[in-house]
């Protein structure tokens, strides 16, 4: 996938008016043309329901702090990069708990924030990538996470989105392979992206939008668990 036309989309969210203005000014400087949004407050962040490659988040602040904040932003965009921002040490074992990228102390040294912004950003380019699926035959890219289920029509496959439903020339195998570890083949029909289901039961599982799928009785077993360690490796549940 080429990533040149990519504008990385970066939060800041931080208590302090200086902070905020410091990080925002080093990733401007570093990464011209990125678009920052800065917040003051977690319970900003999460209401502007905006998807961010990268997310640089204070621990200590006014009412929701950055480890709750966190949590909530990884059922709403499990795939961000989080990299926390703190004036203490002591919450090192809750970031990792919450899968963060980095953990950087105040006062921060700017040759340190280069370094971890850099690293962040090829961490959120290799997630971009697996979120796209190039279809070849029709030169279409699609965004994997708008992708709700795939259903085999014989030598075609229907690729149904949020926004429109692409028919192409496809074996189930080789869309599988393609595909990021959110997706699940259920059946011999059918592929589903776990991120969009809202429920399921020995038989089917239903997305978003309502749209039910055949859920293979024999794999019953596999996708309760497939599914609940995608939920426990900051997946998206609908449910």
């Amino acid at each position: 996938m080429d990533l040149r036309w990519w504008i990385l989309e970066i939060a800041v969210v931080d208590d302090e008016k200086a902070v905020r203005e410091h990080v925002c000014a080093l990733i401007e400087e570093q990464k011209p043309g990125s678009r920052i949004e800065a917040y003051a407050t977690g319970e900003g962040l999460l209401a502007s329901r905006k998807r961010f490659d990268i997310v640089f988040l204070d621990i200590q602040m006014e009412g929701m702090n950055g480890i709750e904040a966190a949590k909530k932003l990884r059922e709403q965009q499990g795939d961000t990069v989080l990299v926390f921002i703190t004036g203490i040490k002591d919450y090192v074992f809750d970031a990792l708990d919450l899968y963060a990228f980095q953990y950087l102390l105040k006062p921060i040294d700017e040759g340190k924030f280069a370094e971890v912004l850099e690293r962040a950003v090829r961490e959120a380019g290799r997630k971009k990538e697996r979120r796209v699926l190039f279809v070849k035959s029709r030169n279409l890219t699609l965004d994997q996470s708008e992708i709700l289920y795939i259903e085999s029509k014989g030598k075609k496959a229907e690729i149904h989105t949020v926004r429109q439903t692409v028919e192409i020339y496809a074996a189930m195998d080789e869309l599988v392979g393609q595909l990021g570890e959110e997706f699940y083949r259920c059946h011999r029909a059918y592929i589903v992206n776990m991120d969009c289901i809202t429920e399921y039961d020995g038989e089917s599982i239903t997305l978003t939008g309502g749209d039910r799928v055949y859920l293979a009785k024999k794999k019953y077993g596999e996708f309760v668990k497939a599914y609940m360690w995608h939920l426990q490796n900051g997946g998206v549940s609908s449910v």
